[in-house]
């Protein structure tokens, strides 16, 4: 059977030169996302391995998320380490650090990445236990609450604007366990973050 002369083809050529125009935009964004993903990740790992290592020192247990064996591979435990070369950096979409002291409840840092209109968000919070609340039907549950530190589009990630909140929040969180004064901690994030969630547990 003959094709129709011309017309039919010149609009599906049209057509799939824009399919994979787009194609091509929208792989090169995602890769350039996992990318900036990956470095980002990098830097995380290293910076809250190295506080879970200070705070080690001072005899304050800290869990963290991934566990340094899956990332890090060790010359001399904890100290002398490098990077895995085969881990899956930009695969980590959670990160986080959790406080184990008993009158602490679980205070920690917590990261992840979302997505929104392609966009693919790195968030950082501080998560900590306000109390609890008797339930007439659940019974006991804790009230934790949620304070933003950074929510930015992984490709505005600003290295410094990161370093600064996570230092910001170290110091404190540092000084609160030597004063034996949580408080110092909570008061001091109430203050200067905005506040995000709240949930029971």
């Amino acid at each position: 059977m003959a094709k129709p002369e011309g017309k039919e083809e010149d609009w599906f050529s049209q057509l799939d030169e824009e399919l994979e125009k787009k194609t091509t935009q929208i792989t090169d964004n995602f890769v350039e996302q996992n990318t900036q993903k990956e470095n980002i990740n990098k830097a995380l790992l290293e910076d809250f391995f190295r506080i879970w290592l200070r705070f080690n020192k001072i005899n304050v247990h800290f869990t963290m998320l991934p566990e340094s064996s899956g990332f890090a591979l060790f010359a001399v435990y904890p100290e002398q380490w490098a990077f895995k070369t085969d881990f899956d950096f930009a695969g980590v979409d959670n990160v986080s650090l959790t406080d184990r002291t008993q009158t602490r409840v679980g205070d920690s840092i917590k990261v992840w990445y979302y997505n929104v209109d392609s966009q693919t968000h790195f968030r950082v919070v501080f998560e900590f236990c306000e109390g609890e609340h008797y339930y007439k039907y659940a019974g006991w549950k804790r009230i934790f609450s949620q304070y933003i530190l950074l929510d930015v589009p992984v490709m505005k990630f600003d290295e410094k604007k990161y370093h600064e909140a996570l230092a910001d929040v170290i110091k404190n969180w540092y000084e609160s366990h030597l004063r034996r004064d949580r408080e110092i901690l909570l008061k001091h994030i109430r203050e200067k973050y905005e506040k995000g969630e709240t949930f029971t547990q």
